[in-house]
């Protein structure tokens, strides 16, 4: 922390968690800052980020007049590292969309903080490195995806040894009940209509293409260090169930809840403790129906490349997430069509990712390389004339 300016009163008593909220104008930045605002007596805003949202960066300055700020696209990224590295806070929220979210995720360990997680890609790109720099610091990576932060509850209410499998629900997404003939069709409109959760765009279009669930396929072997054939995925419309476990003896566990983000956002902030909240409360005063099935894997094969990635290591992990977020950007420019992401996403796992990066600067190496070879098959074979 060289260079950084304390500006903690020494004996002074600490009685609520600071906070760092990184993309804090995003979905989980942004309900984030409402849980801050919610209960005012436990957590203190200390610093923020946002990527290029000027107006709801500038509000919240206004708001926050004391935290720490940064406008990523005005001041850089390393003015991003510095704020994360010489803020004073407790834990950080990772809301930051895509790889770019990475290397706020290490400098947040280094800076003895703990890591809200919600920035799937440091997992799944750097896996190898994150947890043992976690252990390193002594700090704790808490899961905000709500299916991952599920699965982290119930290991830890029955420890990891009773647990055989993890089984990862997922809505399924606009296209869940369209034939392939028709997802064929799909257009980017029809993408960004997810029957559940209000997300951004990146996040909304691998749903319904289900490369989100691949992407938390692979998170989850990483957080809970388990092998990939041992975390399953079921489809589950109604998103009131986040996630199972199957215990050593065959039985299911589920964590049940109404899809609110800010759910999992509270059981990191309050972790370890289990604090009352005022959000609505998941009962059956009411009738209510829940379903599940298989995933169409024909149908959605981004689903099962994410598998072979998983099983595979190394560097494959890596050029899953790289290519298919050079081929949704793509997709959301109008550049070809929804069935060609996965296309792009399997020609470029064809090349050789087995070599397991050793550095951070080594995933970001194979990431850059990654997105090259996703860009050359974009333009060789899948931009429409």
């Amino acid at each position: 922390m060289s260079g950084c300016v304390s500006k903690k009163k020494s004996g002074e008593k600490i009685s609520k968690k600071k906070v760092l909220v990184l993309g804090a104008t995003g979905s989980i930045g942004s309900s984030t800052i409402d849980c801050i605002k919610k209960y005012p007596e436990r957590f203190e805003l200390a610093g923020f980020s946002a990527n290029s949202n000027g107006n709801g960066f500038e509000q919240l300055k206004k708001e926050f007049p004391d935290a720490a700020a940064v406008l990523v696209s005005k001041d850089g990224q390393d003015a991003l590292i510095s704020m994360i590295t010489c803020t004073e806070a407790d834990i950080a929220v990772n809301g930051i969309a895509g790889a770019a979210g990475l290397f706020p995720s290490k400098a947040v360990l280094e800076s003895g903080k703990d890591l809200a997680l919600a920035n799937k890609e440091t997992a799944v790109m750097a896996g190898n490195l994150i947890i043992p720099l976690a252990e390193r610091t002594g700090k704790k990576i808490l899961p905000v995806d709500s299916e991952h932060s599920a699965v982290f509850h119930l290991i830890e209410a029955f420890g990891k040894e009773s647990v055989d499998e993890i089984i990862l629900t997922a809505s399924g997404g606009p296209f869940r009940t369209w034939t392939e003939e028709k997802i064929a069709t799909a257009t980017v409109q029809d993408a960004l209509k997810h029957p559940t959760w209000s997300m951004g765009a990146k996040i909304t279009v691998d749903s319904a293409s289900l490369a989100n669930k691949g992407l938390e396929v692979i998170e989850a072997c990483v957080l809970f260090d388990f092998n990939p054939e041992k975390v399953k995925v079921v489809i589950h419309p109604q998103s009131l169930v986040h996630s199972f476990i199957r215990t050593m003896d065959g039985d299911l566990y589920c964590q049940a809840s109404y899809p609110d983000m800010r759910r999992p956002i509270l059981s990191a902030l309050c972790w370890p403790e289990k604090k009352e909240n005022l959000l609505e409360k998941f009962t059956f005063d009411i009738p209510c129906e829940m379903t599940f099935e298989p995933p169409r894997r024909d149908s959605f094969p981004l689903l099962g490349i994410a598998y072979k990635a998983a099983a595979l290591r190394g560097g494959y992990p890596i050029a899953f997430n790289a290519s298919n977020e050079v081929a949704v950007h793509a997709f959301l420019e109008g550049a070809f069509s929804f069935s060609a992401l996965a296309e792009v996403t399997a020609e470029v796992m064809e090349n050789d990712w087995s070599w397991t990066p050793e550095t951070f600067e080594d995933v970001s190496e194979v990431d850059s390389r990654a997105r090259e070879k996703a860009r050359e098959a974009i333009g060789r074979k899948f931009i429409r004339k």
